[in-house]
């Protein structure tokens, strides 16, 4: 039996001072014990703020490990800009002596005066930029021949996504990288993740437990070109797999309906504004009878679907096929929900996965590109108050893997000196915590816990943004201490 005593601490929401006990890994007590748990560790939190561990609920975690390394392009103005930024990162430009391809992250285009072509990334060396949206992918001739690309200048959908996959092939081993970003999460008080890498995740994390990375709990999603495989090791959804000491569970089938905003592909009811480009109203991944084979082939695996729906026509789309085969999942991302759509998350029981931090980075496009419609864009206080259930998360790399980020992106739709973009879809605070833990601070529930600097109920939005935590707990282990 292992004991710990978590002393002086006070619980989030309600605030007094008590003392929690753990065993094997369980809340076992809470009061004024004042005995040391036989054999046990005591930690005294000193009246720190004591809440569940924090989950993100979207994440591509290979991707965001490879992300801190990249050139960020997030404050271009123009695709020269941008390329003159990529062009300095050359080796014998003045620039860091880069090996291997350069690689920039987090361009927005929709916004440049501009357009990305392969001619203002000219040079012998592989330049490569991926958008915020990660949809689209830039790069130049040379890179193109490296990663087997049909062609230079600017990609989208499938031929950015191959890209993707082709460079994270072309820059080598990540596990350092992943390491360092496990440890970083369960700094920022993140105790689990669902990691939708578009990879075979399940044995992905089978091997990076076998190396000893425990810091997080993952629920691994699979998706459509992985069913076979996922098949042949017999793992529904939900099941542990196995290896993993309970850390790692199958997740959802993860299937694309459409695109992504900055990319002009999210599937929309009506036409995109004068920025649409060639695609009028979007990119539909598949076809309506595609979606539903599809979603029906995972309820009949026991998986739920994590829908990938930004516009708000494959919102209806993904509804349409949840209701027709009776899966059930998450709808990620709903960045443009129609009203007639919003109460049906509800009935059907479809969770909204969402992401705060976008309705922020994203306001200008959305403004630019749906500025007949934006009012109804991220309707978080929307879909909370007609009854869905909210999980945030980061999508990172597209937003940062740190859900203090995302909390105060959900209660205040700003991050800046800018006024709130549509404050009435900001959500309390106690229904952002609430989508972002699982779980109590109570008896007989997993010690998946954190202890914070501020009562996350009254920090202000610029507090919460930079909370500091001062312990981590998964399942009753340290793996994050600054007390």
């Amino acid at each position: 039996m292992t004991t710990v005593l978590l002393r002086g601490a006070r619980i989030v929401g309600d605030g007094r001072e008590v003392d929690v006990a753990i065993v094997d890994g369980r809340v076992a007590a809470g009061g004024n014990a004042q005995e040391t748990p036989p054999g046990g560790d005591v930690i005294d939190l000193g009246g720190r703020w004591l809440m569940p561990g924090l989950w993100d609920a979207h994440v591509h975690f290979t991707q965001w490990s490879r992300h801190l390394g990249r050139v960020d392009l997030s404050g271009a103005r123009s695709a020269a800009q941008a390329a003159a930024t990529l062009l300095a990162h050359l080796p014998g430009s003045g620039g860091d002596a880069s090996q291997g391809p350069v690689v920039g992250r987090g361009f927005q285009d929709a916004l440049w005066p501009d357009a990305p072509t392969a001619e203002l990334l000219r040079a012998s060396s592989p330049v490569v930029a991926l958008s915020h949206d990660l949809h689209c992918v830039w790069l130049n001739d040379a890179a193109a021949r490296v990663l087997g690309a049909p062609s230079a200048g600017l990609l989208r959908e499938a031929d950015a996504f191959a890209a993707e996959m082709a460079l994270d092939r072309a820059m080598g081993g990540v596990e350092d990288l992943v390491d360092m970003a496990a440890a970083g999460a369960a700094a920022r008080g993140v105790v689990g993740i669902r990691d939708l890498e578009l990879a075979d995740n399940v044995p992905d994390w089978q091997h990076r437990l076998a190396r000893g990375l425990d810091l997080l709990r993952v629920e691994a999603c699979i998706y459509p070109e992985h069913l076979a495989a996922s098949d042949s090791r017999g793992l529904r959804g939900g099941a542990t797999a196995p290896g993993t000491n309970g850390l790692v569970t199958v997740g959802g089938l993860k299937v694309f309906t459409d695109g992504a905003l900055n990319t002009r592909t999210a599937l929309t009811h009506e036409p995109y504004g004068t920025a649409a480009g060639e695609w009028s109203t979007g990119h539909a991944a598949y076809d309506e009878d595609q979606l539903r084979y599809l979603f029906a082939a995972a309820h009949e695996r026991g998986l739920e679907v994590a829908a990938h729906a930004i516009g708000d026509l494959a919102v209806t789309r993904a509804l349409d096929a949840f209701e027709a085969t009776g899966a059930g999942g998450t709808i990620e991302h709903a960045q443009l929900v129609r009203a007639v759509d919003v109460p049906r998350f509800a009935a059907l029981g479809i969770a909204a996965s969402v992401q705060p931090q976008h309705a922020i980075d994203d306001r200008d496009v959305a403004d630019a590109v749906w500025p007949d419609r934006s009012a109804r864009a991220f309707p978080y206080r929307s879909l909370f108050d007609a009854g869905a259930r909210l999980l945030l998360g980061s999508d990172a790399p597209v937003a940062p893997l740190d859900p203090w980020v995302t909390l105060a992106a959900a209660v205040s739709r700003t991050d800046d000196d800018r006024a709130p973009w549509h404050p009435e879809q900001e959500i309390s605070r106690e229904a952002a915590i609430a989508a972002s833990t699982r779980g109590r601070v109570s008896p007989g529930e997993p010690a998946d816990l954190i202890a914070v600097e501020r009562d996350p109920l009254t920090a202000s939005p610029s507090e919460l943004r930079t909370m500091a935590v001062a312990l981590t707990l998964l399942g009753g282990r340290v793996t994050h201490a600054a007390l």
